[in-house]
């Protein structure tokens, strides 16, 4: 707020701040204007059409004026729309706008009962200037019917709601806004781990060749010596005693070579032949291991 000595003492020796100045200028005109029959006035008219509520058309009219003067000079939004003073004076102090010392431009909010809690307050106006320790205002709906100027003490004033706080608040707000750093981008959700994916790294795919290996020249070098040999894992391991295995041997006609469904022929164990002398049955001619059928 700026001070300036020379100016005149009923503008209480302070500039006015362009919000002030255009609620002034909009209200001025309007000194002297007096409620209709019923109490109906063209500013109730106005703001019941605004939240499309007929009851406020007769209804106690003080604020609503304040409401229809800062939406015609385009500075509602620094001077609030309500019609019910007690929440106009919350709205002030939610937006850090309230204060004890009075200015032009400024609202005044009375408890004619001297309280100093919003919830008492009775009657808002509009400080046009101060003077002497007194305000002198722009009042509706007082002395019954009237929109006029009236000269106040101050002991029944609650506080002061001021417009060009309202809005230097929220100047400040969008500055600050602006000065956020940029927020971070989102970071690309990692994909949770998988016991399978230890398949595809390095030593498992070298341990997989090795094993590999290992098996294959097992399995060949069982062939090269006549026989095959399975390898056999300890959990596929049979149960109970093993039979015996009779070797191969071309003097004996008596073993027989079954298929073991590998295309490989193994000899039978002696007493479980199929159709062998252990079962009385004829003895086949003899093949070599390995030696294609006729």
């Amino acid at each position: 707020m700026t001070v300036h000595r020379d100016l005149p003492d009923f503008l209480g020796g302070v500039a006015l701040d362009p919000i002030a100045e255009a609620l002034l200028r909009q209200v001025r005109p309007e000194v002297g204007y007096r409620e209709k029959s019923g109490q109906n006035t063209k500013f109730g008219h106005w703001y019941a059409e605004r939240v499309q509520d007929a009851q406020y058309r007769d209804a106690p009219w003080c604020d609503m004026f304040i409401a229809w003067a800062a939406d015609r000079a385009g500075i509602a939004d620094y001077v609030g729309r309500f019609a019910w003073t007690p929440s106009h004076a919350a709205w002030f102090i939610k937006q850090g706008a309230w204060s004890s010392r009075p200015e032009p431009g400024a609202l005044v909010f009375f408890d004619w009962k001297g309280g100093k809690s919003y919830q008492g307050i009775d009657h808002v106006g509009i400080v046009e200037s101060v003077s002497g320790g007194k305000i002198h205002t722009i009042e509706a709906n007082v002395d019954g019917v009237w929109l006029k100027r009236k000269v106040r003490e101050t002991d029944k004033v609650v506080g002061y709601g001021l417009p060009r706080v309202v809005k230097a608040n929220a100047t400040l707000s969008e500055i600050r806004a602006t000065e956020h750093p940029l927020a971070p981008l989102p970071r690309a959700r990692e994909p949770q781990g998988s016991v399978f994916d230890v398949l595809g790294t390095p030593h498992a795919l070298l341990a997989v060749m090795v094993l590999t290996t290992i098996v294959l020249s097992l399995r060949f070098a069982g062939r090269r010596r006549g026989t095959h040999r399975r390898f056999t894992w300890p959990w596929n391991a049979p149960s109970g005693p093993r039979p015996t295995v009779v070797s191969w041997t071309e003097a004996d006609p008596s073993w027989l070579d079954v298929d073991d469904h590998d295309g490989d022929r193994v000899p039978v164990v002696a007493g479980h032949g199929s159709g062998g002398p252990a079962r009385g049955g004829a003895a086949p001619s003899r093949r070599r291991p390995y030696e294609p059928k006729p």
